[in-house]
């Protein structure tokens, strides 16, 4: 890891300097046809070179320590993320049983008062052919007293339509000397109780 950086730190200061010096030589090149001399273009580079290794020197330790915990962080946010993803899951799952549960729960519930109707609809199957039983004796009684009312009164219009009607044929066949013949046997009755 330490090699890696430090290769990374060196790549940035290759780039660095080509970016200084291509626009250097071009500038020398074109100087030199003015007289300029090859020795300040070397002393660019040497300053060059001064400059990215007291950048490396100076800056080397606090970008590695940089990295160094920028990296910690990404694994430890990772390793967050994981364990926030197991604890997820971990109450999906916890969810998924208790959903379980409360659907074991309402088939229970259900099955329970579909049972409840069950029992309750026999119950009240069972007191209506009760009742119903009642209601046919109460029904039979009530017949047979009203049967026997009427047979009642029917007797007693058949004695009174029976007495008027043997009055009626007594008085029809009562004469006016018939009549004397009965009331002589009744006086004679009366009169031999005496």
């Amino acid at each position: 890891m330490r090699n890696r950086t430090l290769i990374t730190i060196l790549t940035i200061a290759a780039c660095a300097f080509l970016i200084a010096v291509v626009p250097t030589l071009t500038f020398a090149a074109e100087e030199g046809e003015h007289g300029a001399s090859v020795m300040s273009w070397v002393w660019k580079i040497v300053n060059f070179a001064i400059l990215v290794f007291a950048l490396v020197y100076f800056l080397a330790k606090p970008i590695k320590e940089h990295l160094r915990l920028r990296r910690e962080l990404i694994e430890k946010s990772i390793k967050e993320g994981q364990e926030a993803k197991a604890l997820a899951a971990k109450a999906l799952a916890e969810v998924q049983e208790r959903l379980k549960l409360k659907d074991n729960e309402v088939a229970a519930i259900i099955s329970s008062a579909v049972e409840s109707g069950e029992r309750e609809k026999a119950r009240l199957i069972e007191e209506g052919e009760k009742l119903k039983v009642k209601i046919i004796e109460q029904a039979k009684t009530n017949i047979d007293f009203e049967v026997k009312k009427a047979k009642e009164a029917i007797q007693a219009e058949a004695v009174d339509a029976s007495i008027k009607l043997a009055e009626e044929k007594i008085k029809a066949r009562m004469t006016p000397q018939e009549q004397e013949r009965l009331l002589k046997e009744s006086i004679s009755l009366i009169e031999g109780k005496n």
